[in-house]
């Protein structure tokens, strides 16, 4: 068999991979039953899920033509994970007002097609229902504004 469809191949092994991998997380937790399912049940059902669907997008990469991987954007990846820990990092001193701009900005100049205008008004406008939804709704416990400036 030839591969036909490198980028069905590889999601078919990253889902693979993602629910072995929690199968495994799982094993020391109770199984349990349908009735009573104990802890290790919920994420061994989805594992499975994940699995399945990977072992099908592995058949399907031999069996239907598709485009090559293109190439793996290492700057995108970067800056949306420096992005996210960051916000981590800063979110209890500085705040949500501070933080999640931030946050938006940093991980929108990992696009291509980043734009300073695009990219403050997203911010603002995630902001706003950020801190109505989370804060505010369901009262997450994170500043509105830090103790860096002195709340």
């Amino acid at each position: 068999m030839t591969l036909r469809n490198p980028k069905d191949f590889w999601t078919g092994i990253i889902y693979i991979a993602f629910g072995s991998g929690a199968i495994i997380m799982a094993r020391d937790y109770g199984m349990g039953t349908a009735r009573k399912m104990g802890a290790a049940y919920f994420p061994v059902v989805l594992s499975v899920i994940l699995i399945v669907i990977g072992l099908i997008s592995l058949l399907r990469s031999f069996l239907r033509p598709g485009t090559p991987v293109g190439r793996f954007p290492f700057r995108g990846l970067m800056l949306v994970t420096a992005a996210t820990a960051l916000f981590g990092l800063i979110v209890r001193g500085a705040g949500m007002v501070i933080a999640l701009p931030v946050l938006v900005i940093v991980s929108a100049y990992a696009s291509r097609k980043f734009s300073w205008r695009t990219s403050i008004y997203l911010s603002v406008l995630l902001t706003v229902l950020c801190i109505l939804i989370f804060l505010k709704g369901l009262g997450i416990p994170l500043p509105i504004l830090g103790s860096w400036f002195g709340s």
